[in-house]
């Protein structure tokens, strides 16, 4: 916002610093000066306004109540003033009626009558100055009305009376259908939510805004209605918005000023049009202001100030400070003061806002660099995010998608919802499988494979679990059960085997899996999960974990052996064994026959159909033999394989397939 350096002087009996160092100190205190440059015989200030002080300091007054407080100057709020002289032969009655209809959106509505008026040009001075402050010169009543707006903040704005349909104004929202053409010559098409100033018949203005063409002040103006409002920010920022329409007054009221300004500002305007524009100020101020708002009192505790500033500032120097910036001060007792807060100044409320203000105006480079007392504790390690981001960092590393999916289904379930938000999803999820995918389906065509998993909650007996599933398209039993044996192994899980899984007609897990190719993910005698095939589609391989085993048995700790340098030799092998023989019973003779040597075993395919007889399955493992001090030789691996073969053919029920 710009602002005039000669117009900021007159407000003061004694010199104000050089625009420059000026600047330089309404930077320091919460204001950024974002231009200095000097017009003709007076220097621009363009100053950066935050929102908060929007009400007070969009205005010299408000930067000149500013730079009183900060150089600790004398400030004369009335600088130029000239008393109000009204005819007491001519009442304001009788020229023309005000009704706001609109109260809660036009909290305060001031009018006074001007009569015998002659527009014509503005004096070179007020031209100078609303030239700095980038406005064009209208004619001297208009100027008027700018002027007074660009040093209290207060937009008006001026009505040639003899333009309004029964000499009325009324505060109004428009009709649909109306319209308004503005001073600029805009067409305007107006709704129920804009908000307008309208004669008997019409709107004359959009209220807050912009003004309208007909009742403009032109040369034949004799008799001038002036307006000073207050408006709700909501409805001129909402209106402004809708209409794609700013103006300097818009600006203003958008950002909420004080109704109290408003009788000020009008008094202001009518004595400089008297002044440069001739008439008499008829007598009486027509004022609409249902609801005064009055000063707001707060207390303020020096000690808590102290506190929260983290210095102490002599009681004598908050008193002046806050006298200053224009609050007055009572009941000193204690250290505590009650506080009256002038209306201008909407942005402080609590007692904090008034301790922001002493410091700001003492200075925050005065105040300390210390180390806070408090000690700092680290928070305890929550297991539960802790190993869930591990996991989650896992699977992304090997090319997985996390889904996040709502915990309730359609399908009938264990637990329902006594409110459902839809009649559709009244149950809550006893398994993350169905809405995985659900996902899957929605994207299996996009995409030529799909890794995705879900960490979360499922419901079951009335109790929730957390669990770890994840759906993959495009891959076997076998190499999903590599990224299983990936995952146990960055967790610091040990002793992971993979048990034959034998389902029951009750079993909650027979209607997902395809049983042929699906097993037991256990740890030790720790059943964790389950890996598979899923039943109604082949294409798909799943797996599903109890993630609060899996956090429980991880660990950060690990065990680093060195590697052989010598190289393996694998070996496969193949066992027909009864189908209701577990893959733990083979692995078991397999590693104790083996010895030190087999340093791997590896399940590799499961298979049952009509080809083999007696409707027994075959298992075919890989066997990894490797020493740690020498190269193993053909003879020595040939050794040791048979012991293993011998060793299993001595159960009558097993046959190694040669």
């Amino acid at each position: 916002m710009i602002f005039s350096y000669n117009w900021l002087q007159s407000f003061f009996n004694r010199k104000l610093p050089k625009p420059d160092k000026l600047a330089e100190l309404l930077t320091m205190r919460s204001f950024e000066v974002e231009e200095v440059k000097k017009t003709g015989s007076d220097w621009v200030l363009n100053i950066d306004v935050l929102p908060n002080r929007a009400g007070d300091c969009f205005s010299h007054l408000g930067i000149a109540r500013e730079a009183a407080a900060l150089l600790n100057f004398n400030f004369a709020a009335s600088a130029g003033k000239l008393k109000l002289i009204e005819d007491k032969n001519l009442k304001a009655k009788d020229f023309v009626s005000i009704e706001v209809k609109s109260q809660s959106c036009c909290p305060r509505y001031t009018a006074r009558v001007i009569a015998d008026v002659k527009a014509g040009p503005s004096p070179k001075w007020l031209k100078d100055r609303l030239e700095v402050c980038g406005l064009n010169s209208i004619n001297n009543i208009v100027d008027a009305a700018n002027y007074v707006m660009l040093e209290t903040g207060q937009p008006l704005h001026a009505f040639d009376l003899e333009k309004l349909e029964d000499k009325k104004i009324i505060v109004r929202f428009a009709k649909e259908g109306e319209k308004i053409t503005t001073l600029d010559n805009q067409v305007f098409n107006l709704d129920s939510k804009i908000l307008v100033i309208a004669d008997a018949k019409k709107p004359v203005a959009i209220a807050g805004i912009k003004g309208g063409k007909l009742p403009e002040i032109d040369e034949s103006t004799k008799t001038i209605v002036l307006e000073s409002a207050n408006f709700d920010s909501s409805i001129i920022r909402k209106g402004s918005k809708e209409l794609n329409l700013k103006s300097d007054a818009s600006l203003r009221f958008e950002h909420k000023i004080d109704p109290n300004l408003a009788e000020t500002a009008i008094n202001k305007a009518a004595i400089l049009i008297s002044q440069i524009a001739g008439g008499k100020i008829v007598s009486g101020l027509i004022d609409f202001y249902p609801q005064k708002v009055y000063p707001k009192k707060i207390k303020l505790d020096l000690n808590y100030a102290e506190s929260l500033l983290g210095v102490k500032i002599p009681v004598m120097a908050v008193k002046d400070i806050l006298s200053r910036l224009g609050f007055k001060i009572k009941n000193l007792k204690l250290k505590i003061f009650d506080v009256e807060v002038p209306t201008f100044r909407l942005d402080v409320s609590v007692q904090e806002d008034l301790i922001e203000e002493v410091g700001r105006i003492y200075g925050y480079d005065k105040i300390p660099a210390v180390f806070p007392t408090a000690s700092l504790i680290p928070p305890q390690r929550n297991d539960n995010i802790f190993w869930a981001d591990i996991v989650k960092d896992i699977f992304r590393e090997m090319g997985f998608t996390e889904a996040y999916n709502y915990s309730f289904q359609k399908e009938l379930g264990e637990v329902e919802v006594e409110n459902p938000q839809s009649q559709e999803y009244r149950y809550l999820r006893p398994s993350l499988i169905p809405n995985l995918l659900r996902n899957i389906e929605k994207n299996i065509g996009s995409f030529n494979q799909i890794k995705i998993f879900e960490l979360g909650k499922v419901f079951r007996d009335k109790t929730e679990k957390t669990m770890l599933t994840g759906v993959v398209s495009g891959e076997d039993f076998y190499r999903l059960k590599g990224i299983m044996d990936l995952l146990f192994d960055k967790l610091g899980i040990a002793k992971v085997w993979y048990d034959d899984y034998q389902a029951t007609p009750e079993d909650s897990h027979a209607s997902l899996w395809n049983f042929k190719k699906s097993a037991e993910i256990k740890v030790g005698d720790i059943e964790v999960g389950f890996l598979g095939e899923l039943k109604n589609d082949p294409r798909l391989t799943a797996f599903d974990l109890d993630f609060e085993k899996l956090k429980t048995l991880a660990t950060e700790e690990k065990e680093y052996r060195p590697i052989s340098k010598y190289p393996a030799t694998i070996r496969d092998l193949a066992v027909l064994v009864p189908p209701l023989t577990r893959v733990e019973e083979v692995l078991n003779v397999i590693e104790t026959a083996g010895g030190s040597l087999v340093i791997d075993v590896d399940l590799f395919d499961i298979y049952q159909g009509d080809e083999i007889a007696d409707g027994k399955k075959n298992l075919a493992f890989h066997i990894i033999y490797q020493a740690q001090d020498r190269t193993l030789t053909s003879i020595e691996v040939y050794k040791i394989h048979q012991n293993i073969i011998k060793a299993l053919e001595e159960n009558p029920t097993w046959q190694v397939r040669k």
